[in-house]
């Protein structure tokens, strides 16, 4: 089991409160993206910024090997208003890092100092850092850009911290891991009128209310209950209507979850289907959007089974569940992992008081204590692969 020296540790603690300190949100993340490109140069790390925007890569050959793998950290925060009263907490009014992204771009940034020092590798190491994850929308504008046209690479892994799971273990499966986000509109439009004669027109209410029971048939009815694991939530039912007046529209908003684009796909020409006929049948008609924010996040066997064998390595076996439940939680890193091959794993940010804080949450901080972790497992996934 590789070792870091407590001088790396410290520096990738600095590193973190530094982040953490100026937290910077979406694609305007220029602060956090320049420290995190002149700390690599400083390693002897060549750099190549502005990918996606804001995204950069560092490169870093060694020897005469070919093969060639990309490590992915991400870079922003989100618009929520820090809690914590610590030395290192946000000075970015409403913003802040409740994901732990500056954890993970500090981990990153450790292990590339460890192989820039060491260069015990053969082949050339990717290290990629990348904004807007938060929106769905970074890593296919770094794909968009060219990134792995200019950086050709034969797979590429993430990393993600995970509090409620015990500090500096890791969980990973292979297949889908984390479900895809997609959001819907529904706007239906009846001829509205007078409370006292709702037969002079169409009522767009009762039509929303048997569309959103209808909805809740396609998981239970049109999936299948082995293989098809999936979520239709309608969550916000909006009208121009007031107390005595039916009204003439109604919007339905809500979210879906699944765990393969094939029942994505199903998903979305089933929920279209249900409104359009539910509407023809009442005389209403309707305007439908889904609109596909993440993908699900679904691992390669073979680098699956790379990860497994590193963090085996790296955190000890009984640390390691190659094995676990997939998740409902959604990443972007799922739009890499479709062009390809690769694995996403989640480590553990710690239990009760120490790391327990859930994400997105104004008390979370990310946990230094597996900083260490972090790094030694991505410094002993390049030894494994570009050995």
């Amino acid at each position: 089991m590789a070792q870091l020296s407590p001088e790396l540790i410290a520096d990738m603690t600095e590193w973190r409160h530094h982040i953490h300190r100026f937290p910077e949100c979406g694609f305007d993340v220029q602060q956090t993206s320049d420290f995190i490109a002149d700390t690599l140069e400083r390693f002897g790390v060549e750099v190549a910024r502005n990918i996606g925007q804001t995204g950069l890569v560092g490169i870093l050959r060694n020897g005469d090997g070919a093969a060639a793998i990309g490590l992915r950290a991400d870079m922003d925060a989100l618009h929520i208003h820090e809690q914590n009263t610590f030395d290192h907490r946000s000075r970015h009014e409403g913003q802040m890092h409740a994901c732990g992204h500056d954890g993970h771009s500090a981990m990153l940034l450790g292990a590339a100092c460890e192989l820039a020092r060491t260069r015990d590798f053969n082949g050339t190491v990717y290290f990629i850092f990348q904004p807007d994850e938060e929106h769905g929308k970074g890593a296919q504008a770094m794909i968009d850009a060219g990134l792995f046209q200019r950086f050709p690479m034969d797979a590429v892994y993430g990393l993600h911290n995970l509090p409620g799971l015990p500090a500096g273990s890791l969980v990973v499966r292979p297949g889908s891991l984390m479900a895809s986000e997609s959001s819907f509109e529904i706007v239906i439009e009846g001829i509205g009128g007078h409370a006292a004669m709702p037969h002079t027109g169409v009522d767009p209410i009762v039509v929303g209310a048997q569309v959103i029971l209808g909805l809740q048939t396609i998981v239970s009815r049109n999936l299948s209950a082995i293989h098809e694991t999936a979520v239709i939530s309608a969550t916000e039912f909006i009208t121009n209507g007031t107390v005595n007046v039916i009204p003439s529209q109604v919007t339905i908003k809500g979210d879906c979850r699944c765990f393969t684009e094939a029942t994505l796909a199903r998903i979305e020409a089933r929920m279209e289907a249900v409104v359009a006929g539910i509407c023809q049948a009442a005389g209403a008609t309707y305007r439908f959007e889904f609109i596909n924010t993440f993908y699900p996040t679904v691992n390669s066997p073979a680098a699956t089974e790379n990860v497994i064998r590193a963090a085996r390595a790296a955190l000890g076996d009984d640390k390691v569940n190659g094995s676990c439940d997939p998740f409902t939680i959604s990443e972007d890193f799922s739009s890499m992992l479709r062009v390809k091959p690769g694995c996403y794993a989640l480590l553990g940010n710690g239990t009760e008081s120490v790391g327990g804080c859930a994400l997105h949450n104004p008390s979370y901080d990310f946990n230094d204590g597996i900083l260490e972790s972090g790094a030694r497992y991505w410094v002993q996934l390049v030894r494994d692969q570009l050995r």
